[in-house]
């Protein structure tokens, strides 16, 4: 979860309801100067948009950042296809699982650390329609036990 020096931009909760997420890493984004400014006023939207590995280099596609207001002419395009900074080694593991496992790289939150804007990519399987299922009855029970415990107490 967020350590010092983090701010959410913004989190993709759409992930965690369609896919199990195997595991998460960590990655810069290759960004425009108006894009930065956007994402500091926390104007981004991560629904529908996934990474893709293409010619041994990271893409996320389809996560659409709202232009500047103050950008005017010099403004960028909402949904552009953008760089991911990725070690080497750690493209090629990822890309070796996707292709070889079916799993899909899905970003589940931008944020900023240290003044540098990062996306957290989930590694993720999707969910069938009775998975989806289970996870809501198991939410509700949850909820359930956690309202009669408050209640005893």
């Amino acid at each position: 979860m967020p350590d010092e020096g983090e701010k959410s931009v913004c989190v993709n909760r759409r992930a965690r309801h369609d896919y199990f997420i195997q595991e998460t890493c960590e990655a810069g984004l290759v960004l425009q100067g108006s894009e930065v400014k956007s994402l500091r006023e926390g104007k981004a939207n991560l629904t529908d948009s996934y990474a893709r590995i293409l010619k041994g280099e990271a893409f996320l596609l389809n996560a659409h950042i709202s232009p500047y207001s103050a950008a005017n002419q010099f403004n960028h395009e909402p949904t552009r296809t953008r760089k991911l900074l990725l070690h080497r080694r750690e493209i090629l593991r990822l890309g070796g699982k996707v292709k070889e496992r079916g799993l899909t790289l899905i970003p589940l939150r931008l944020y900023f650390k240290n003044g540098k804007a990062k996306v957290e990519l989930g590694l993720a399987r999707g969910k069938k329609l009775y998975d989806k299922r289970e996870t809501l009855r198991r939410k509700v029970a949850q909820r359930e036990v956690e309202r009669s415990l408050k209640s005893r107490s």
